[in-house]
């Protein structure tokens, strides 16, 4: 997906663009980048490093010093280099963007067709972030060349804009992806998770809305475009995504995730002897089975951090099952004799679910009783970078669905319906294969009712179907 942090402050900021980047470091594994501006020097500082084999701190740390000037603008990204900087008829800037580009192709085209040209190929590929700059400067300003942007692209995108005035900050068209606004004596932040803010002393000024622009100076927010009405986050932020400490909308992530399991606990007629979390998106879920249930809250698994990042870092697929088996270490004394109810977020694959549940039977494990934080995957997401579901059959129940029809996209609406014979027999499914005890999912209503937004204003597509185009 990718996560950005800018800062424009009375001083200089490289300390605060650098902490306040790597806390975005859970949303993308790919590439991160930072610029700065020197108002002095009248001079713009980059780097870009690949982050699939180490973290961003480690490959920037060393090389701070390069950077001066009292704004910057920082990216983790999981899609192509970033910042990229292009001097233009608007002027110089720098640019980050969290997108995901549906109609890439078409928009090459239409560019070269108009004699432009791209400089910034990323593998033999058109880098999104240079095509979403180009589309920018074809407007007279600065926000018109934004609205370009919004009206051109399908998919999302949210920006950031190191200009020689400040940063603008503009967030996604119908607001699928997050940006919020901190604040602090001197200086002003925009980031995709608030958790970049606490321990640099931010506080939180506001959550921009959607399609909502503004420019960033060290003393000031200016608002240069009114949100739009509409709104359609993705409620895989709170579900997955999202860093426990981080807010959206000025709904928590854990939360959210705590009320979804209490609220599940509170109707599940199971017997089990205690509740325990997938490392780390399922634990605040189990946290709030185990309150609603009256059952402890065990750490049966625990996910060794230091030397293993999120289990999709590799391009391989063979490589990503090795991480997430490696990463989660299974405690055998807390297991042994014991009906176990474990919470995990989704299930998309269900490679890594199946492999850990055999081990459990292993090491002793009576019953094994999961929840999922959220329905089923049954549709790919076609508007951010949700990289587990790049195709419908990389989902499990995609491929169910076309065992039983025929046809992986037959019926979608009747096995996305909770309760239905279709969903029921799916659900079952994947209950024998996997080896569960028992199979709940979230339902859309619970989920939606934890977020605490209606349901107009989240996107659920990737459950449901749903989509505003």
């Amino acid at each position: 997906m990718g996560g950005f942090f800018g800062t424009v402050s009375k001083t200089g900021c490289v300390t605060d663009l650098f902490y306040g980047t790597d806390y975005n470091s859970h949303l993308g594994t790919k590439r991160g980048g930072m610029a700065t501006y020197n108002e002095e020097e009248k001079m713009f500082a980059r780097s870009i490093h690949n982050l699939e084999s180490t973290y961003f701190r480690t490959k920037f740390e060393d090389g701070l010093d390069k950077f001066k000037g009292n704004s910057g603008i920082g990216i983790i990204s999981d899609t192509d280099p970033q910042p990229i900087i292009l001097n233009s008829h608007l002027g110089r800037f720098a640019i980050v963007t969290v997108a995901k580009i549906a109609n890439l192709q078409e928009l090459e085209d239409d560019l070269l067709a108009q004699n432009m040209h791209f400089s910034e190929l990323s593998s033999g590929q058109t880098n999104q972030t240079e095509l979403i700059a180009l589309l920018i400067i074809q407007g007279r300003t600065f926000v018109e060349g934004i609205e370009n942007v919004y009206k051109r692209v399908k998919g999302s995108c949210s920006l950031l804009l190191l200009t020689e005035d400040g940063i603008i900050a503009a967030r996604d068209k119908w607001g699928r992806t997050p940006i919020v606004i901190g604040r602090k004596e001197g200086a002003y932040a925009a980031t995709s998770e608030s958790s970049s803010f606490p321990n640099l002393g931010y506080e939180i000024d506001r959550y921009l809305g959607p399609g909502e622009i503004v420019r960033l100076r060290a003393d000031s927010v200016e608002q240069l475009r009114k949100p739009e009405e509409k709104m359609q986050i993705c409620s895989f932020l709170w579900v997955y995504y999202g860093f426990p400490t981080s807010s959206y909308e000025g709904r928590n992530v854990e939360d959210v995730r705590f009320t979804s399991g209490l609220k599940m606990a509170q109707t599940d007629t199971s017997e089990v002897d205690c509740a325990c979390g997938i490392p780390d998106s399922g634990v605040g879920m189990a946290l709030g089975y185990a309150e609603g249930k009256g059952v402890p809250y065990h750490r049966a698994i625990a996910k060794y951090t230091p030397t293993w990042p999120r289990s999709f870092t590799p391009s391989r697929q063979e490589m990503r099952n090795l991480v997430a088996k490696m990463k989660l270490i299974p405690n055998r004394s807390m297991l042994e004799g014991k009906r176990l109810l474990f919470c995990d977020d989704s299930i998309v694959r269900g490679t890594q679910l199946r492999d850990n549940v055999k081990v459990l039977y292993e090491y002793g494990v009576k019953e094994v009783h999961i929840r999922i934080a959220c329905p089923p995957l049954i549709y790919s997401c076609p508007f951010i970078g949700f990289t587990a579901s790049k195709s419908p059959l990389e989902l499990v129940t995609r491929r169910i669905i076309k065992e039983l029809e025929g046809d992986e996209n037959k019926n979608l609406e009747k096995y996305a319906s909770t309760g239905s014979p279709e969903y029921n027999r799916m659900v079952e499914i994947m209950r024998e294969r996997f080896g569960f005890t028992s199979l709940r999912f979230n339902t859309l209503e619970t989920l939606v009712e934890a977020i605490g937004l209606p349901k107009c204003k989240i996107c659920t597509h990737c459950f449901d179907g749903s989509s505003c185009f």
